[in-house]
């Protein structure tokens, strides 16, 4: 059963790069259940995607699959050709390996941006929607957290990644005329979710039920938004600012509230109904955060996105417990 509702028919043509994966998959849905769009085209390397996610629209001849590197020029620009909208979520999600890979990040997220837009000035593509991230602010001296806070000083090579695609993509606006509404999400959670600190810490308490290493100090505090919620605004933004705005426009996509750490350990384990469970905090850091690069405290500033007409319908820990059920078939 789809997340989603449907909805009113809008037959349109999309492209999702990043379209396997977890929140791209989600937005797959979307686009099918709800916009009725006739062709989506998925361009994805299956690095962390999977096409289950997506298979009951391949076998429906609504989605169509393209499995490729983005950081390579290749047979895939053509599927860009034609495009009403390019949603742009392909990029290796794991803040924490850029610490010890950085060219992972490089690659896969910096030079697979070029490549996308490349492919669309050449293909004669005008509107994108880019996955950003809250990792492009760094450790900002205001919380909440605005779009116009500066300066962006991230502090991971995902979050540098990130900020260095959002330059290309303004100024590939600035020359071409491009649209293009960036959005910088919050923690996204939810159903095939396969990273973070929620399958991490389920991984771990199926291992040994008694003790759950936990990194850093448990003291760490994030926002963190469901995915329906996270797709749902996302595509109340694109279909009714992208037609009409002009150049680049940015919106926060995240909660009100945050939760610690500690706090979603709870909740993971009265779900899974463990009994004495015993902490042990890795510090990696003298400040007690989870790794070099993690970023300790962040709620961002959503009153941009809210004025829209859209508010998130669950909180920031309904999402995780929601996800935790999700993850352990319990919904």
């Amino acid at each position: 059963m789809s997340l989603y509702d449907v909805g009113e028919e809008l037959s349109m043509r999309y492209v999702v790069t990043g379209g396997a994966g977890f929140i791209g998959s989600h937005l797959v849905d979307y686009l099918v259940y709800r916009l009725k769009a006739d062709e989506v085209v998925v361009i994805d390397n299956l690095s962390s995607g999977s096409p289950r996610n997506i298979e009951m629209h391949i076998d429906a001849g609504v989605v169509r699959l393209i499995k490729a590197d983005l950081s390579k020029r290749g047979e895939w620009e053509k599927g860009l050709k034609g495009a009403d909208i390019v949603f742009h979520y392909a990029a290796n999600p794991e803040v924490r390996i850029s610490s010890v890979e950085p060219g992972i990040h490089f690659e896969n997220n910096v030079v697979a941006t070029f490549n996308v837009l490349e492919a669309m000035r050449l293909g004669d593509v005008d509107k994108l929607v880019f996955a950003s991230s809250s990792t492009v602010y760094g450790e900002p001296s205001v919380i909440p957290t605005p779009e116009d806070y500066h300066p962006l000083k991230p502090i991971s090579i995902y979050g540098a990644s990130k900020l260095a695609s959002e330059v290309l993509i303004q100024v590939y606006s600035e020359l071409y005329g491009f649209k293009a509404l960036i959005l910088r999400y919050a923690n996204i959670i939810g159903a095939r979710s396969n990273h973070g600190v929620i399958v991490d810490f389920i991984n771990k308490l199926r291992t040994n039920p008694s003790r759950l290493e936990i990194l850093g100090d448990g003291t760490q505090r994030k926002s963190y938004l469901h995915v329906s919620d996270a797709v749902e605004a996302t595509m109340h933004l694109a279909v009714n600012k992208l037609d009409s705005m002009h150049g680049v426009d940015v919106y926060n996509v995240g909660n009100h509230d945050w939760v610690t750490v500690t706090e979603i350990a709870d909740i993971i384990v009265e779900e899974m109904g463990l009994g004495r469970v015993d902490y042990v905090f890795k510090k990696t850091t003298p400040d007690g955060r989870g790794w070099p690069g993690d970023v300790k405290l962040m709620l961002l500033d959503i009153r941009k996105l809210e004025s829209t007409g859209w508010k998130p319908r669950l909180s920031s820990r309904d999402a995780v417990r929601r996800t935790v059920r999700e993850l352990l078939g319990k919904t």
